[in-house]
């Protein structure tokens, strides 16, 4: 397995199995975990093509193998930034940390594509109805827009 990331928040490898594997730990590793998984699981649920497909999960060891979307983007034009992130919410979720270093670029389909959602929102809950709406929108929008 090849190192991708090596950070106080996570360890990310990418396996010889064109899988990725990622391991939680620092500040909130579970809730950040937990949550990662559940908006993979939601956009999955949505159609969303363009993010990774959760392959594997272990709750104790805090450990996710996801589907790998390509190549790590070094530039790209924050007009087309703006455009990948906002494609994203079609499918109902925010980001929240809309940098190039999210985008990956899949040769296989042909497009850019989104990782790292442990800190993402969902926008739609079909199942709870309309999220409430946002008291203060400048404190609660997304960040680095």
């Amino acid at each position: 397995m090849q190192e991708a990331k090596n950070t106080a928040r996570s360890l990310v490898r990418l396996g010889y199995d064109g899988r990725v594997y990622k391991t939680f730990r620092g500040s909130l590793a579970k809730e950040r975990f937990e949550h990662e998984v559940r908006v993979l699981k939601y956009l999955e649920k949505q159609g969303c093509k363009f993010v990774p497909r959760v392959l594997e999960t272990d709750d104790e060891k805090l450990y996710l193998v996801t589907s790998n979307c390509g190549q790590r983007v070094d530039r790209l034009t924050e007009d087309k930034l703006r455009q990948i992130y906002a494609e994203l919410e079609q499918y109902g979720v925010r980001h929240e940390d809309p940098y190039t270093r999210n985008v990956t670029y899949d040769s296989k389909q042909g497009r850019f594509c989104l990782i790292d959602f442990e800190f993402a929102t969902i926008l739609k809950r079909p199942d709870l109805g309309p999220p409430p709406p946002n008291p203060d929108p400048v404190e609660n929008g997304p960040r680095g827009w």
